[in-house]
């Protein structure tokens, strides 16, 4: 059985589902993407290619084993997008919460039953229907819970909004000894530099009592600051809107020194080795077109 244990975001990491890119459907018709970057991609013809994200995960593979991580891969669907692990379930503690995402995914779920099957069913939770969660917005954070939201009474016209208030609640009322903090976030269908898709699209807590951030990501300014008052503004790497927009807060913690980072984010590698951090680059370019990166590929089962 897996003794589920997720406290935060950066403990020693013992085990993991890594998403998988093999037969991920060739490219999508634009109506059918899920995030204004696809959508950009495809119309552009730079769509990325399935072989090229096959070597981008593992490499991501690799780098886990080097730490003795623990990975699980999904069972191949056919012709299915399969990469990101992190929306379709969470762990908080020793609790797997089934997220309730787009209809059109339900399949990615079943395609991980070998790893759920080792959890003991008491432990499972599926969140009633009417809340729509996914894992890229739910952060635990030792005693705190954050969690990205998007309340706007628009919310259905927006296939960008995937965490709704109904989830904040309920996931309150599930951990009920923990303090959520919920962060709406900035919608676009139309634009990717004017949306944060998920809460680690703009925020990421890293090391101990470090972040990074993104301010035009959070519609909120105040919400925004409580998170900077939080962390203390001289442990706070703010990213720009551009290098938001090539995911530079996805990025993903094997520990609190040891951070898997895309190759090209120059300016966040360099900070991250002035403060401290082991930085495993990897390249991760290709992934990034879809609107997603290592946070998003990756679903933490126990950590330390």
């Amino acid at each position: 059985m897996l003794q589920l244990n997720i406290k935060n975001e950066t403990s020693k990491l013992k085990a993991v589902v890594l998403g998988t890119a093999k037969s991920n459907g060739g490219v999508p018709k634009v109506e059918d993407c899920y995030d204004p970057k696809s959508v950009q991609h495809v119309i552009a013809g730079t769509y990325p290619k399935e072989e090229d994200m096959i070597l981008e995960m593992d490499a991501v593979e690799k780098v886990l084993k080097k730490y003795n991580v623990k990975v699980f891969r999904p069972k191949v669907i056919e012709n299915y997008n399969q990469i990101f692990s992190r929306d379709i379930a969470f762990v908080i503690d020793d609790t797997f919460v089934k997220a309730n995402i787009l209809p059109d995914r339900d399949q990615e779920i079943e395609a991980i039953s070998h790893v759920i099957s080792q959890i003991n069913p008491e432990n499972i939770i599926k969140l009633p229907e009417e809340c729509h969660v996914e894992g890229g917005d739910v952060m635990p954070w030792n005693d705190y819970i954050f969690v990205g939201t998007y309340s706007g009474e628009d919310y259905s016209n927006h296939i960008t909004a995937r965490t709704n208030i109904d989830a904040v609640i309920a996931l309150q009322e599930l951990f009920p000894n923990k303090t959520l903090k919920s962060f709406e976030l900035r919608k676009n269908n139309t634009d990717p530099k004017e949306n944060a898709l998920h809460l680690d699209c703009c925020f990421q807590p890293i090391g101990k009592d470090k972040a990074i951030l993104h301010k035009n990501g959070f519609l909120v300014e105040k919400e925004y600051e409580w998170l900077v008052n939080f962390f203390g503004k001289e442990n706070i790497f703010e990213i720009t809107k551009e290098e938001m927009y090539n995911m530079n807060s996805n990025i993903f913690s094997i520990s609190e020194d040891v951070i898997i980072s895309e190759k090209n984010f120059t300016r966040l590698n360099t900070w991250l080795r002035e403060n401290g951090f082991i930085v495993e680059e990897v390249p991760y370019a290709e992934i990034a077109k879809q609107e997603g990166l290592l946070r998003c590929s990756t679903m933490p089962l126990i950590r330390e």
